[in-house]
This record gives structure tokens, sequence and C-alpha cells, in this order.
């Protein structure tokens, strides 16, 4: 099975990782911008980090078989520094611009601050502007924070600037947030990845409940305790739970090619070949 991985931050992860995505039949990742476990302190670093993402991994991951793309943004994590971001946003056009840039994302809350808030709906503007989609973090579920809460603001806030629902994935649902992402028609992303969010068997029960449609699943593997060979799992899962293979094929390729296929920049190469990391030795 070809599998189109729709969020990964592979920034985070190594050589090998690739080599065994390749081997599961992953061929094409889209790598949104995230924390990168220190706060950014110069528009700069933001700058770099976008130029690194959307060349030079394309280049790193060409090699392995996979076709890479990247989501560009002011991740809400580092939101609250508002003349940093108000900075970091001045100058996205060119990234935004990119060939490889297919979204804005993630953006969103973290911990539903009014900082967060303001740098989320600068993002959502630019978006609508540039008529992009967008790729939408909600926050963790924590004593202080409420995932829920977090999505019923989000919502409230798409409403508001009358966004295109079709064009936006709101990511990270449990099952305490699907009922509300499935009474709108934005595309609800979920995540398999432990401790933190979803394992294979539920994401295969909310699939069952929700149904398929204007469903993606992913890793957003990361720094984190989290697999990027996540979604090969959850499709064997599937096919043990009963689905159908074109029903594993709609959520593990279909489904993120139609929605990233919304922006025209995204036309996946699935047949790169592996090549033999001994000729870059040096």
């Amino acid at each position: 099975m070809t599998i189109i991985e729709p969020h990964i931050h592979m920034y985070s992860r190594t050589t090998d990782d690739y080599t065994a995505m390749y081997r599961e039949g992953i061929r094409c990742v889209v790598e949104p911008s995230f924390w990168l476990g220190s706060t950014r302190r110069f528009a700069g670093t933001f700058w770099d980090y976008f130029q690194l993402s959307l060349d030079f991994e394309v280049k790193r991951s060409e090699r392995y078989g996979i076709d890479h793309f990247s989501c560009v943004a002011v991740n809400p994590k580092e939101a609250e520094d508002l003349a940093l971001a108000r900075e970091t946003l001045a100058g996205m056009g060119p990234y935004l611009d990119h060939p490889r840039c297919v979204a804005i994302g993630e953006i969103g809350f973290n911990r539903i601050t009014p900082n967060e808030e303001e740098v989320f709906q600068l993002q959502l503007e630019m978006a609508k502007t540039r008529g992009m989609l967008v790729l939408i973090h909600t926050p963790h579920d924590t004593p202080e924070v409420s995932k829920r809460k977090g999505v019923e603001r989000t919502l409230a806030i798409l409403r508001e600037l009358n966004y295109d629902s079709a064009r936006i994935i709101v990511d990270h649902n449990t099952e305490d947030t699907m009922d509300l992402t499935r009474k709108t028609d934005v595309w609800a992303g979920m995540t398999v990845y432990p401790y933190s969010k979803l394992n294979p068997e539920r994401v295969v029960n909310l699939l069952r409940r929700w149904g398929l449609d204007r469903v993606l699943v992913n890793s957003s593997a990361d720094w984190g305790v989290s697999d990027p060979c996540s979604l090969p799992k959850a499709a064997r899962h599937m096919k043990a739970s009963g689905f159908p293979d074109a029903q594993v094929q709609k959520v593990m390729f279909d489904n993120p090619l139609a929605f990233y296929g919304q922006c025209p920049k995204f036309k996946p190469r699935l047949d790169l070949p592996w090549q033999d990391p001994a000729q870059y030795q040096r």
C-alpha cells in the first residue's frame, strides 16, 4: 500500500526513520512548522528553519524515496512573544510562496491565551488572503487546559472569519472532540501518538463511529516518544478489524491526496527510488 503521511516533523527524525518509512510504503510526507524544543529569540531563526524545511529536507527525503512538502507558520507554542511573532509573519511571504509550501500550519492554540488567539487570527487572515490551506493544532488535555474548549474556540473563530471549511484541517482530535468537528465541514485530523493522543485501536473505533469522509490520520512524529511508522501500523489494524482494502486506502492515501490536492503545488512524486546511502558518505 502507498501511504501519504499528512503531518510529521522530519526535522527531528533520522535517516533510519526515512528508510523504515519507505519500506512500510510511505511515499510522501507533509511537514508542518513546529516548536524546536527551545523558544526562538529572532525572526531570522524562524526564517532559516522554514528554508531548511522547504529545501534541504526535500533533498534529504528524496534520497530515501519519499517526496516532502511543508506547511509554514508560527506555531502556537511560540505565539506569546507578540512582537517576535509579528516580525516573523511580516517576512513569511517568500516561504509561503515557495513551491514546496502547501499550507499555513501548524497554527491554533497551545494554552488558549489571548496572545495565541491573536497570532492564530493573523495567520488565518494571511491564509484567507492568499487562498491557502490551513492546518490547525488543538491543545493537549492537561489539568490547566481543555482540548475541547480549544476546539470550541477554534471553530468559533473559523465561523467568525467565514473561512472555507473544506480547506481546513482541525488536527489531534480525540473521543472528546470528534462530535464538535463532525458538526462542521472541516477535515478532522487524528494522531497516532503514544500517551498524549491516540493509539491504532482508538483511531479504528473513531473511524467506525464517525466514518471515513474528511478525516486524516497522521503520526505527528517529532522529538517525543513517537513513531514515524504509525500509519502503516494503523492501516494493518484497520484491516485486522474488518475494513476492506479500499477503505484503508481512502484513509491512508485518498483523503490526504484530496485535501492537499486542493493546493496546485501538491503534486507528489510517488515513484522516487530509494538510493543507497553509501554514496553520500564522505
